[in-house]
């Protein structure tokens, strides 16, 4: 029991902290190189890592969905260098009202700055690029563009205010969810279960005089 419950606290850790981390916005330095508009076809599974049409639209089985492609210079994970020098293919979808929620409904104006923000090696514009989810290429998943950001140049550190905020929120949160937890146990389940507990120790004690009281009963008789 003790192994079953330390397996599904871990696999609930996992759970969560796969979700925040797909959730959580992250920046990438980069370079914009071009930006597209490509009718896409969704599976069953890839359906889940895409948002929804652009608001007022109406969600089809097949829709137009918006790309930009960069070369990117760094990428940041929670503040931290995670990576870089490579090709990434952001989608640029509006998030609406679902989840996550960033309440992005400007999509079309993200593309145009996106376009007025395609360079080349030789001229580079250095932009930051926020976005969420993942990329995988087997699944055919691209995470999303939520803002766009011209910097002066490719050592730009971005500092992650939002990720750092959330955290201590969170922990504020667990902590007071805690602390409401072992009031209400301490207050409530504690002394329901006292009360149970010596209700079954009277119940025990009453079985024990009753099998007493028999088995004198029946001594009484084997005496005779």
């Amino acid at each position: 029991m003790r192994n079953f419950r330390r397996i599904l606290r871990i696999t609930l850790f996992v759970i969560f902290g796969l979700l925040l981390h797909y959730a959580l916005p992250q920046k990438d330095v980069a370079r914009i190189t071009g930006t597209d508009t490509i009718r896409q076809d969704f599976s069953s599974f890839n359906r889940w890592f895409f948002a929804q049409a652009d608001s007022g639209n109406v969600d089809g089985v097949n829709r137009d969905v918006l790309f930009i492609t960069v070369q990117r210079k760094q990428t940041y994970l929670f503040g931290l260098i995670r990576g870089g020098d490579d090709v990434m293919v952001y989608r640029n979808e509006d998030t609406g009202w679902i989840w996550p929620p960033y309440f992005k409904f400007d999509t079309r104006d993200l593309q145009g700055e996106a376009q007025d923000l395609v360079s080349t090696a030789e001229d580079p514009k250095w932009v930051t690029i926020t976005h969420y989810g993942w990329r995988n290429r087997f699944f055919t998943i691209f995470p999303n563009a939520i803002g766009i950001k011209q910097i002066d140049g490719p050592d730009y550190r971005p500092f992650p205010w939002f990720n750092i905020g959330f955290f201590i929120f969170l922990i504020i949160g667990i902590l007071f969810i805690r602390a409401m937890w072992m009031q209400f146990r301490e207050r409530t389940l504690d002394p329901i279960a006292d009360k149970a507990g010596d209700r079954l120790d009277h119940v025990n004690a009453d079985l024990a005089e009753r099998r007493g009281r028999i088995r004198r009963w029946l001594d009484s008789w084997k005496s005779k």
